[in-house]
């Protein structure tokens, strides 16, 4: 009887979750929300120096700059939607939505922990790659070595997101 209590008590613990559910999916709004704005500030400032036909120092270092700090707010709140629709399926419930999908729609449906950790990792480098991307744009070379260092760098990036495509493929 007490075993029986226990175990059923101990069951509904995991719908606990439903805060990293409910504040992941909060937290991916807010980060949409404000690389929406960053993208319509730069487009802002874009427009306002093209029509004053002022042509600002790093004009365009700024802007693809201000974009790629954008596009790595989004990579982040689409990690953690893959975070809050992989943990509700996991401990909660399979989402029903996704089940009825097409097989190429069902992006978000996790199965396993596995799962769930591979489709992060591959978001997360992604978000490491397009942040590198953005640092480089401000970076300044004065000798050769360092311009090596970045095509090594560079290279580095390239040989390890083909072997992250080649995960998972058969």
């Amino acid at each position: 009887m007490i075993e029986k209590l226990f175990e059923k008590a101990m069951w509904q613990t995991r719908f606990l979750v439903m805060f990293a559910v409910i504040f992941g999916l909060v937290g991916a709004i807010v980060l949409f929300v404000v690389a929406s704005l960053d993208i319509w500030g730069v487009a802002k400032y874009t427009f306002s120096s093209l029509i004053s036909h002022v042509h600002p120092k790093d004009f365009h270092e700024d802007i693809v700059s201000g974009i790629i700090g954008a596009i790595d707010l989004y990579l982040i709140a689409v990690v953690l939607l893959i975070f809050s629709f992989g943990v509700y399926e996991l401990f909660i419930s399979p989402i029903d939505h996704i089940e009825s999908a097409k097989e190429d729609q069902k992006i978000l449906s996790i199965t396993s922990l596995d799962q769930l950790k591979d489709k992060i990792a591959k978001v997360i480098v992604m978000v490491l790659v397009v942040n590198f991307f953005q640092r480089v744009l401000h970076t300044t070379y004065s000798s050769a070595l360092e311009m090596l260092y970045f095509a090594l760098a560079v290279t580095a990036l390239a040989v390890s997101l083909f072997f992250l495509g080649k995960i998972g493929k058969k």
